[in-house]
């Protein structure tokens, strides 16, 4: 995914920055925006009305380091003949790939990595003022924290950074390598943002880590920080993730059955249905642990929604391992999936792992997987025809100006008619049709 902060544009000197990847790079986009914008600068939507233009990156996958590439050489003629136009590339991908970055890219003023972004604004500034790239990648820092300025994308929604950095190493994930190793916030820092989003008008809260079920610190376990942040008032839901199977206590479990707050909804990925390729992974659990937690968490949490990750070929993958993956998805029914190719990510293990699936199998596995769980997702919204939902009205449908939309708490979008006066209030919705990815109805009178 893709978001891009949007502002009017004043006279000053203005920046557009395009966010790629996950959602704690939308919320190191939020701190990078306000940053500038204290600093003076104006924000864009519109790259070519821009004086700078930065992109924060992601390396989990081929295919995103590939978007950013094509947006890099995009911009490469504009450069030679604007003087004062600038470009920067922060993030995971700066991270990993500063000097080929600088070395490709010499129209790239400033690279910085995903424990230096804070610094952005003062780079630019130096760069211009000595006319060379900079290039600040350093790992001995402690990671941004939540007293920076940010410039939030939507007022009802918000992120919190419990923790960051991660020290599971799977063996196909670049993060460790790109975020550093674990650093957990202390718990009254994290209760205070939550506090200062609510007073911002936030009613959804997201809490965010690599592996947020790791956050410890002050001998508060993350289930004692879901219970501290579910208890602010003016939040009315809490969300949480990406959360590791293998880190799932049962104290968790409890916290979200007893939090009315906490939303029916986790996000758990899965990765493969192979027992043989979740050892090979580093995972770190088998299918069938995985299965009795999250039956434990559909007895506890009734209703729960449960969304997973899936990666199609990892190296080594058989036919077998493949129809395990694809049993897996018929027995847990998931809520539903998101679906990735296996592409080697240089430096972690599974790149040096053989033999390597081949692209047109790893092709027809990811579409054969997809299909199964559009399948699932249409039967289980199916099911929903004739129920009654809250819905979270987040504003007016895009593709139908007479419509709003917005989520239950277990994180489905409904989309019904209504006026603008709902947008950021609870509604009771009564569903009368739908699609395999979206709910319709009606308010209900």
């Amino acid at each position: 995914m893709d978001r891009t902060v949007h502002a009017a544009l004043p006279p000053s000197r203005a920046v557009y920055l395009r966010t790629y990847g996950c959602q704690m790079n939308e919320l190191d986009s939020e701190t990078i925006a306000g940053l500038f914008e204290q600093d003076g600068w104006a924000l864009t939507d519109l790259e070519r009305e821009a004086d700078f233009v930065v992109f924060n990156t992601c390396a989990v996958r081929q295919h995103a380091e590939d978007r950013v590439w094509g947006a890099l050489f995009a911009l490469k003629e504009r450069a030679a003949r604007e003087p004062g136009f600038g470009v920067a590339v922060c993030g995971c991908m700066a991270q990993a790939r500063a000097a080929e970055i600088a070395r490709r890219c010499p129209w790239v003023r400033v690279v910085c990595g995903t424990r230096s972004f804070d610094r952005l604004p003062a780079l630019v500034a130096e760069a211009e003022r000595e006319g060379r790239t900079l290039i600040d990648v350093a790992t001995d820092r402690e990671p941004p924290h939540g007293s920076l300025p940010r410039r939030r994308g939507g007022r009802l929604k918000g992120f919190v950074a419990a923790m960051r950095g991660c020290g599971a190493y799977c063996a196909y994930c670049i993060v460790p390598y790109v975020r550093g190793g674990e650093v957990s916030r202390p718990p009254g820092e994290v209760v205070a943002e939550v506090k200062r989003l609510a007073r911002d008008g936030c009613r959804e809260l997201m809490l965010l880590g690599q592996n947020v079920n790791r956050y410890s610190s002050e001998r508060v376990s993350f289930a004692g920080l879901l219970r501290r942040v579910g208890a602010v008032e003016g939040i009315l839901r809490v969300r949480f993730m990406t959360s590791h199977p293998r880190d799932f206590p049962e104290e968790l479990i409890d916290a979200m059955a007893e939090t009315p707050r906490v939303c029916p909804h986790l996000h758990l990925p899965l990765q493969s249905g192979s027992d043989r390729i979740l050892s090979l992974m580093n995972r770190g659990y088998t299918i069938a642990h995985y299965r009795i937690l999250v039956e434990r968490l559909r007895e506890r949490v009734p209703g729960i929604a449960v969304t997973t990750d899936l990666i199609a070929g990892f190296p080594g993958e058989t036919e077998e391992d493949f129809r395990d993956t694809l049993q897996a998805l018929e027995e847990i029914r998931f809520d539903d999936a998101f679906v990735f190719k296996y592409s080697d990510r240089e430096g972690t293990r599974a790149a040096r792992m053989g033999p390597k699936v081949p692209p047109e199998e790893i092709r027809r596995r990811h579409a054969a997987i997809l299909r199964l769980q559009g399948t699932i997702n249409a039967e289980k919204h199916a099911s929903a025809a004739g129920t009654e939902v809250e819905v979270l009205v987040e504003g007016v449908s895009r593709r139908n100006p007479n419509r709003l939309f917005g989520r239950t708490a277990e994180n489905r979008r409904v989309v019904f008619a209504g006026g603008r006066g709902l947008t950021e209030r609870l509604v009771r919705v009564i569903i009368t049709d739908t699609t395999p990815i979206t709910l319709i109805g009606d308010v209900r009178g």
